[in-house]
């Protein structure tokens, strides 16, 4: 039987590219590809029996019957397609940040740009699946979250939640990310001889991606710091996340209770013994979110490390992964 014919918008782009080969291989979808001002360029062969090409229009969505499409685009793009194409039927997953925020001016602040569908804003559900699986299944209009605030968020917010952090103390995420992070489009900062044998931080005290890891986790700005880190790789997260534990946390086994409590049922996020952590190389290519930790009984620092990959969990798998919510399909279908 044919599958359910979705379409990508912003396919040439990294994460773009990455939902054509995750979805050519999905068992429940028919892939379509939308050009928008991309012509013809794709970084990877299509071959004779590739995905069927169509002007990205509402006209597009209609005739097609596309179920859902996926937005890899800026989030200019985003704002201006949403609307259309929501009128046309289609549930939206978007990638960028133009409705991840919550309010115009949260997005204003952070983007240093005005929003242009504020009413959209109130509509669209932020898509981390862990926390927010039963709005995501319901919603027309998904906001994939970021690379970082995945990564952070699925670390720190259960134990906010079980008040394992003691927050006077605050909050320090060490973040580093593969260049693909940074996008396809060509820039000075992320050409070859700026990037390799080389190691920079960016964005310091304002990083967009800030505002997602405070909505989610409950965090006020002044507990959490973050620094985002560019590192000679092609793809992946790492992040180390510093606090003191709070006095009800004894052991690094207690940390071991509240996160296996809390992601006992979760497919994709894979939680280590007290005293182990992560590497890039476990989640490379993957939607899997690892997690491990070292906790110091005398003084109560506690280290956590946190890896995903940033095109996988951190973008096209995570996206997918909201498709499978919203369109009813199991939720690892594409992705295992």
């Amino acid at each position: 039987m044919p599958g359910t014919p979705v379409g990508i918008v912003g396919f040439s782009g990294y994460s773009g590219a990455e939902l054509v080969s995750l979805l050519s291989k999905h068992p429940h979808v028919e892939l379509i590809l939308l050009e928008h001002r991309e012509g013809s360029d794709h970084p990877r062969p299509l071959g004779h029996n590739g995905p069927q090409r169509l002007p990205c229009s509402a006209d597009s969505v209609r005739s097609a019957g596309l179920a859902a499409v996926f937005f890899a685009t800026p989030p200019e793009v985003s704002m201006e397609l949403a609307g259309p194409m929501l009128d046309a039927g289609a549930k939206i997953i978007d990638l960028s940040g133009a409705f991840r925020l919550g309010t115009a001016e949260n997005y204003k602040r952070w983007y240093k740009e005005p929003h242009t569908q504020p009413e959209l804003l109130k509509e669209a559900v932020y898509g981390l699946p862990e926390f927010c699986r039963s709005r995501v299944a319901a919603a027309r209009l998904i906001s994939n979250p970021g690379c970082y605030p995945t990564a952070a968020n699925l670390a720190i917010k259960p134990l906010i939640e079980a008040g394992a952090i003691d927050r006077e103390h605050g909050i320090v995420c060490d973040a580093k990310s593969g260049v693909s992070g940074a996008g396809r489009k060509a820039s000075i900062k992320t050409s070859f001889c700026e990037v390799t044998e080389n190691f920079s931080a960016y964005s310091i005290l304002d990083h967009r991606h800030v505002p997602e890891v405070l909505r989610t986790s409950g965090l006020e700005e002044e507990e959490f710091s973050f620094t985002a880190q560019l590192i000679p790789i092609h793809r992946g997260i790492l992040e180390t996340i510093y606090f003191r534990a709070s006095e009800k946390i004894a052991s690094g086994e207690d940390l071991l209770a509240i996160y296996r409590g809390r992601y006992a049922s979760e497919p994709f996020v894979r939680i280590y013994a007290s005293g182990q952590v992560p590497d890039l190389h476990a989640v490379a290519h993957t939607n899997f979110c690892d997690i491990g930790w070292k906790y110091d009984p005398a003084t109560r620092r506690t280290v956590v490390v946190s890896v995903i990959d940033n095109l996988g969990k951190g973008a096209a798998g995570q996206a997918i992964q909201n498709m499978n919510l919203a369109l009813g399909y199991p939720e690892t279908a594409g992705l295992l």
